[in-house]
């Protein structure tokens, strides 16, 4: 290696070659719903034309020309840069369509709507997506599932010459768990995930439309559901689902907040490897739990006990995995159910999933740590270690948790009072705050607590802290904060 490239402030073309591939990803995702504008004439075939022009012209002058002879060498701090400018930039591309007519959004309003959707957040601007043309509500769902396993997992599956570059920009999409790998070659389990993320959605679309639903709500729900994003094709689409259909986006609601590599394992019918996992089997034993504190809460309530069963089941399989699909808007919970949610909320789903929150597998982590410490405050000549499927994990592994912790609570806090001077009450704000860095965004516990909130009439600033907590939220916040930490950005 070059002595001079240990000194380069950064591997610019290749960030550049890295962010170009990805709007070239995104002109070629964008070509459904163009074609459907163009077969169903709904009107948005001059504004999706226009955003795949820009998509094109920018992708190609980022791919070929300022990433050109690029160096594969892509350093620590490179892939916390890379990450976080892809997850900038590619929302705002992304939200073109929704600027231009028909639509017609204001800037921060289409901005919002594309970050949620790429986030998987599902907390949205527009109150009847029924009123959408076909080619944007098309759109709207495929940003977010393209957003599901992560902007940097496409190119490590499509660019399979990036060498060490691949493991690096791996590890800044997973930030601050480790992600368990399905092949040596990072590219090639890379591959293995997106196989999985692909059958999970065919499977629920078929499904789907085998219990009777139209072409368009199966394929909205399924991306929806395998995504953990959030969006409805219309506001009564689960108000009018029959039983068989909910019980199916149930169902891989839950499986899509389980880890990606443990569900290829029981694709292929290594069963015992998902019992034999320490976070799944608290993934499961929190969510039987929470759904039976639900049933009962329900039930005393004076509900139906098959509806309660029902609901209780839907709800935490769509809280837990941070989806956020909603069977109705109900103000009238018991309070038990509203505390079990908000507890949800701040979990979130298992580390290598598609949903978000702290994830299980930190909070199984910080509880082991702490009961080591007092453990240790008994036994105070006897070494403990913390554990998690039989193997030691290292101190500084621990610390990266606590630290993600901190930030964590408060970007919450900080998002919190920020809707607070924007003229929520604290418990709303700090409820929205929490939902929307867990990139939960339309949670029912919301509209509990108050029953007039709006995302559409939040003010700027407003809806400015949501989006960064969105982005943190998905990529983790230690991406995000190095764009701002002076450290990165001097000379190695």
């Amino acid at each position: 290696m070059n002595h001079s490239k240990s000194y380069r402030l950064a591997n610019y073309r290749l960030m550049a070659f890295i962010c170009g591939a990805l709007l070239l990803v995104l002109a070629a995702a964008m070509l459904l719903p163009l074609v459907v504008s163009l077969i169903v004439d709904d009107g948005a075939l001059p504004a999706l034309l226009i955003s795949e022009a820009v998509n094109i012209v920018l992708g190609c002058l980022l791919y070929f020309l300022a990433g050109h002879r690029h160096d594969n060498e892509l350093l620590g701090r490179e892939s916390f840069w890379t990450t976080a400018f892809a997850w900038i930039l590619v929302p705002l591309a992304g939200a073109v369509p929704f600027m231009l007519p028909p639509l017609s959004l204001s800037p921060a309003d289409a901005i919002f709507e594309s970050v949620s959707g790429f986030t998987t957040t599902g907390s949205s601007v527009i109150p009847s997506p029924e009123s959408l043309p076909l080619s944007l509500l098309l759109w709207r769902h495929i940003s977010q599932w393209l957003g599901g396993l992560g902007l940097m997992l496409i190119i490590v599956a499509l660019h399979r010459n990036l060498r060490v570059g691949s493991l690096r920009l791996y590890d800044a999409e997973f930030s601050g768990t480790v992600q368990r790998k399905l092949h040596p070659r990072i590219a090639t389990s890379v591959s293995y995930m997106w196989q999985v993320y692909l059958i999970l959605t065919v499977v629920l679309f078929a499904g789907l439309l085998a219990c009777g639903n139209g072409l368009r709500s199966s394929f909205c729900l399924a991306l929806s559901a395998v995504s953990t994003g959030g969006f409805l094709p219309s506001s009564d689409a689960l108000a009018s689902a029959n039983v068989p259909s909910l019980v199916l986006i149930g169902l891989f609601m839950w499986f899509s907040g389980v880890n990606v590599a443990l569900l290829h394992h029981l694709f292929h019918g290594r069963v015992s490897n998902l019992f034999r996992d320490d976070e799944f089997r608290t993934y499961s034993a929190v969510s039987l739990f929470a759904a039976l504190a639900c049933f009962l809460a329900l039930s005393f309530s004076g509900g139906n006990s098959w509806h309660s069963l029902g609901y209780g089941l839907f709800h935490v399989s769509s809280t837990i995995s941070t989806c956020g699909l909603v069977l109705d808007n109900s103000v009238d919970w018991p309070p038990l159910v509203g505390v079990v949610t908000f507890l949800l909320i701040i979990l979130g789903a298992s580390s290598g999933s598609t949903g978000g929150g702290i994830k299980v597998k930190r909070i199984m982590i910080l509880r082991r740590y702490v009961n080591n410490y007092i453990s240790r405050m008994l036994h105070p000549n006897v070494v403990f270690s913390v554990r998690l499927n039989g193997v030691s994990l290292s101190g500084d592994y621990v610390a990266k948790v606590f630290a993600f912790l901190f930030l964590y609570v408060l970007f919450v806090v900080a998002g919190g009072v920020v809707l607070a001077l924007c003229g929520c009450d604290i418990p709303t704000a700090l409820t929205v705050a929490a939902a929307n860095i867990a990139n939960l965004g339309p949670t029912p516990l919301i509209n509990s607590l108050s029953p007039l909130f709006s995302y559409a009439a939040l003010p700027l600033a407003a809806k400015v802290s949501l989006m960064v907590l969105m982005i943190a939220g998905r990529i983790e916040i230690f991406a995000l904060l190095a764009l701002f930490s002076p450290a990165y950005w001097h000379k190695r």
